[in-house]
């Protein structure tokens, strides 16, 4: 299968040189950075380490990933990974992300960094209980049984197009994971490795993006919710 890889960024340029050499290039056709209005030097790096660069200077994680994906539409992909670009997540992992894909064994695959090694303080308090909520409720709402929102994820082309993506900021995550379960998506998830990203969060690090995130993490639930009884009921 032709895999790809998706990487939004923003100030990301001391962690991006590190996350595009550790991704096993025997398995990957194309590295996508989307550049989400970054101030430094991000998109150099990035060239400088063999990523196709393009701009998207509308803030927001699922802005970026929408303009990577238009790219990529020009000649997709059979696979797309998404990866982050704070050096967290291990690249190297991703042969595990992409298996389940390869083999026939699923459309969709979550890196579920609370089954795998986490570094001590890697994935903050804020988070952990965030990921719990968030999953508890698509599984009471949905019937599918999730343990992360984890950013690493590996999902079909066409299984992607099906979702239609739309959320253009932090709820693009747990919107591809509540469209792949009201369409009956088969979707596993493997454990990946975690550790403390190189700078800080833009999410989690800061009160105001915790807060941001948690809200629209559970408006884009309780709004897919209120969409699919209102089709119902048609």
């Amino acid at each position: 299968m032709v895999i790809d890889v998706l990487i939004p960024v923003l100030n990301e340029e001391e962690s991006l040189p590190l996350v595009l050499d550790a991704i096993p290039k025997e398995w990957v056709r194309r590295v996508v950075v989307v550049d989400n209005g970054s101030t430094d030097a991000s998109a150099q790096r990035a060239r400088e380490h063999g990523a196709c660069v393009v701009e998207e200077p509308q803030r927001g994680y699922g802005a970026a990933c929408l303009r990577g994906l238009r790219m990529m539409a020009e000649d997709p992909p059979d696979v797309v990974v998404f990866l982050d670009g704070d050096f967290s997540d291990y690249p190297e992992e991703l042969p595990r992300v992409v298996e389940p894909v390869i083999r026939g064994d699923a459309e969709m695959v979550i890196g579920s960094r609370t089954l795998g090694a986490q570094q001590r303080g890697a994935l903050l308090l804020q988070a952990v209980w965030g990921n719990k909520l968030a999953c508890a409720l698509m599984e009471l709402m949905y019937g599918y049984r999730f343990t992360d929102l984890g950013p690493f994820r590996a999902i079909r082309w066409e299984a992607l197009e099906a979702l239609r993506m739309r959320d253009e900021d932090f709820g693009w995550t747990v919107e591809m994971q509540i469209k792949a379960a009201r369409l009956g998506l088969g979707a596993v998830e493997v454990p990946v490795s975690y550790r403390k990203r190189v700078g800080v969060s833009k999410v989690t690090g800061t009160v105001k993006g915790t807060v941001m995130a948690s809200y629209k993490i559970l408006y884009t639930l309780f709004a897919q919710y209120a969409q699919e009884l209102r089709e119902g009921g048609r």
